[in-house]
């Protein structure tokens, strides 16, 4: 276990006013920290460990508040040293004198992120664990939510490191036989090292695979709302948020800009953009909104044209877009049958229900499963994953030619490094280990 020099603090809940507040306090003077502030039943260091103690904070003139304090002897703590909670009341001031006593005892403030990043570097968790701690905390939807639960219990790092270990045997068993070939070790070079790499670089791509699931349940899927002036579609922003966000006027070029809020439509996430009217114009600010808008319209997961089915037919902007026909609550032509056409009235509410679910649909259909994948990777696991992939692919082609071992070697080493940046372990000692580990060397 690797321990900090320093012992760090801050803030650990939400600023503002509230009913409690918790401090950390993480490193080696943890408690001598504390001991210093709380005044309890008994010194610090004998208080019973993952125990709320109540008592009182002070710094060196005055009481400061009364609360609870709870410490963590490390390495059973979330950062592996020894660690303290000061549970105080949730006041923007008395908890900014607490922390301002425990800094002038002596501790730090701590970075943005610093006591996960301690818990990771004391082998608490791995990358994607320390990750998925943030994704927990950003998740806006239960679906989100449990991806991210997933993640931070480990799934992907035990997948990663079953990936890890395979292709480890891989290498080591390839490095063996080049680096000891007095040992009489089958190189193992032919077809069974073609399918070893091959069934590695299949469950890399596998991961890669929900790579698309990831942005969406992170970021949500990017719904763009488009049309001609006054066809609807800030009030059907609004009736999709619950709330009015967007100005709705009869004045066609109302919405100059793109605004973008985020939404929940059955149980995916959205981020639902409303843009300006599509339409010919010699205002330079309009011309800017709808430049815009078209960008936003080629980002989009998914676009929803809304048309006032009162006025003249437009053309569809995308062939896979949904057309919405606004209106219909008002006299009207019947309109033609499509799939993809939904008669509604967003003043009414009227088809707007079958509107949403194709929307979910669609988004399903095209970047979300109905069942979601337990975990997805993130944009940084991916990018690993693909240069492992890449590199797996080298090697297979290398093998193929028959090339020497030693530079089959190459690309796997690659891949293995690759592997290793996405949980966070890259270390040449691991094929050593390998090494000596399966064959009896030097016996």
């Amino acid at each position: 276990m690797k321990l900090a020099a320093d012992t760090i603090a801050a803030v650990s809940t939400a600023p503002g006013e509230g009913a409690v507040a918790v401090l950390r306090v993480s490193g080696p003077e943890a408690f001598a920290l504390a001991g210093r502030l709380f005044r309890g039943k008994g010194p610090v260091e004998s208080l019973s460990p993952r125990v709320l103690h109540f008592g009182s904070f002070h710094d060196s003139a005055r009481k400061l508040d009364e609360g609870l304090l709870a410490r963590f002897p490390g390495p059973r703590s979330y950062t592996g040293e020894d660690l303290v909670e000061l549970h105080c009341h949730g006041g923007i001031l008395v908890t900014a004198q607490i922390l301002e006593a425990i800094l002038a005892g002596g501790a730090r403030s701590a970075d943005p992120g610093e006591f996960t990043q301690r818990a990771f570097i004391n082998g608490k968790m791995d990358l994607t664990q320390a990750e998925a701690v943030m994704d927990v905390i950003r998740a806006s939807t239960p679906r989100a939510l449990h991806a991210a639960q997933e993640q931070l219990e480990g799934r992907i790092g035990r997948e990663i490191e079953n990936i890890r270990t395979t292709l480890l045997a891989v290498v080591g068993h390839l490095e063996a036989y080049i680096d000891f070939p007095e040992e009489g070790i089958d190189p193992h070079t032919g077809k069974n090292l073609a399918a070893d790499i091959a069934t590695v670089r299949a469950r890399v791509e596998g991961l890669l695979a929900t790579a698309h699931e990831g942005r969406i349940l992170r970021e949500g899927v990017r719904l763009v709302l488009c049309g001609e002036p006054n066809a609807g579609k800030s009030s059907l922003l609004n009736r999709l948020l619950g709330y009015e966000r967007a100005i709705v006027s009869e004045t066609p070029g109302t919405t100059r800009d793109t605004i973008e809020e985020l939404a929940s439509l059955g149980g995916i996430p959205f981020r639902i953009t409303d843009t300006a009217g599509l339409r010919e114009t010699g205002d330079t600010v309009e011309q800017e909104g709808v430049s815009r808008a078209r960008h936003a319209i080629a980002q989009a997961d998914v676009v929803v044209h809304v048309i006032d089915i009162t006025a003249p037919h437009r053309n569809p902007l995308m062939e896979n877009e949904l057309i919405a026909l606004n209106k219909i609550d008002l006299p009207h032509e019947p309109p033609a049958a499509s799939p993809s056409t939904f008669p509604l009235s967003v003043r009414t509410g009227e088809g707007l229900e079958a509107l949403v679910e194709a929307i979910v649909t669609r988004a399903r259909g095209t970047s979300c499963s109905e069942t979601p994948m337990l975990a997805a990777i993130n944009a940084r696991h991916q990018a690993c994953l693909r240069r492992a992939s890449e590199a797996l692919q080298h090697a297979h082609e290398d093998l193929s030619r028959q090339l020497d071992p030693e530079l089959v070697s190459v690309p796997l080493r690659a891949a293995l490094d690759a592997v290793g940046e996405v949980v966070g372990a890259t270390d040449i000692e691991d094929i050593l280990g390998q090494i000596f580990s399966t064959f009896c060397i030097g016996k």
